[in-house]
């Protein structure tokens, strides 16, 4: 592969994609929402002293992937196709420019164009991290992950273009993968996890509260009597029979795997996270990371409530911070899912690009 033949053809897409006035007028609308995310997102967090400015930059950080998510397929979707319907296509083919060096090309090209909207969200991610409380290493590695999603979102928008023969229909499929990554990854999750269940067994005793007609109570476990709630520290109350409920509950723990995949969790699964000092997360990366480490814990099988013990519980539930240093990072495995099927469908375009082609759709343009 020749740097210079594939720095022409990364120049000639770039021009292309610049050289109109609407391409300015995107990133002007893109800026505009990020500062109105960014004012919303200081007031929103503006309770939060030390801690305000990881909220705010994990907030930016996820609504600049989300509005790449929705802008890039259009970008990238049509790269191919859009040529051999220009007739641009055919001209670059005869030149000593190679099959491989046009696509890579194309994916760099659709690659810095969405790191075009990443520039436009610095000066709004500096003044989140002035805020304080940010910290660098989830800085660099936040960043880190938001450019090679967006290198691999434009990875299958020019597979796809070089896939399929209409504009239209690639820029179409691009979005539904995007959308199958983004939003079928979680709607798979829900139902598939819903449907897997497994009983659970509810034990419970109360106090048999007739006992107290004389207007004294006893202490709840860990309670002491006070003026404003006087009550009787009896260590013997009058129980109830202990009552017992069985019901299903779904199992998220066989099917969190399918959320591996997905390119918001990815971010948040592969960023350190941040804690308070309650050990709970003080951004989206941490909240996203922890409902996603919960998903792996398998319901109990059978659980015991007593209203009657006189001491306090003996075990807290674990904390957030806990759980995720307990449970399995996935990033890297849904990382791989994803630039093997990028690598898939580059592979794939790559055979129908091709020249001299053995075989090419009905009604396909050559020159």
């Amino acid at each position: 592969m020749n740097a210079q033949r594939l720095g022409t053809v990364v120049r000639l897409e770039l021009t292309q994609r610049t050289r109109s006035i609407a391409w300015y007028v995107l990133l002007g609308v893109f800026a505009l929402l990020l500062l109105i995310v960014t004012v919303l997102s200081f007031l929103a967090y503006s309770w939060a002293q030390q801690e305000q400015g990881s909220a705010i930059y994990s907030t930016i950080v996820y609504i600049t992937l989300l509005l790449i998510v929705l802008v890039s397929p259009t970008l990238s979707g049509n790269s191919v196709n859009g040529d051999r319907d220009a007739a641009t296509l055919a001209p670059v083919q005869v030149t000593l420019a190679t099959t491989g060096e046009i696509l890579f090309g194309k994916v760099i090209a659709a690659w810095i164009t969405g790191l075009a909207f990443v520039a436009v969200s610095v000066p709004f991610l500096i003044a989140a991290t002035l805020a304080g409380g940010a910290d660098a290493v989830t800085i660099v590695v936040s960043l880190l992950v938001l450019i090679v999603e967006v290198g691999i979102i434009a990875a299958i928008g020019v597979g796809l273009s070089g896939i399929i023969a209409r504009p239209l229909f690639s820029v179409a499929t691009t979005y539904l993968v995007v959308a199958a990554l983004v939003v079928g990854t979680l709607i798979a999750f829900g139902l598939i996890g819903a449907t897997m269940r497994t009983e659970q067994v509810n034990n419970t005793r109360s106090i048999d509260w007739s006992e107290y007609e004389d207007g004294t109570f006893p202490c709840m476990p860990g309670e002491e009597s006070s003026d404003d709630y006087p009550c009787e520290e009896d260590p013997t109350p009058a129980c109830g029979e202990w009552e017992q409920w069985t019901y299903e509950v779904p199992r998220f723990d066989r099917v969190w795997w399918l959320l591996a995949a997905n390119p918001f969790v990815i971010l948040a699964d592969a960023t350190p996270s941040q804690f308070d000092r309650f050990g709970n997360p003080v951004d989206l990366f941490g909240q996203i990371k922890f409902g996603v480490r919960m998903a792996q814990q398998p319901p109990e099988r059978e659980t015991f409530y007593d209203e009657c013990t006189q001491t306090p519980l003996e075990q807290n539930p674990p904390t957030a911070e806990e759980t995720i240093a307990q449970s399995t990072p996935s990033w890297f495995v849904g990382l791989a899912l994803q630039i093997l099927l990028a690598a898939g469908l580059l592979w794939w375009a790559y055979a129908r690009t091709s020249t001299p082609a053995r075989r090419l759709p009905p009604g396909t343009r050559i020159a």
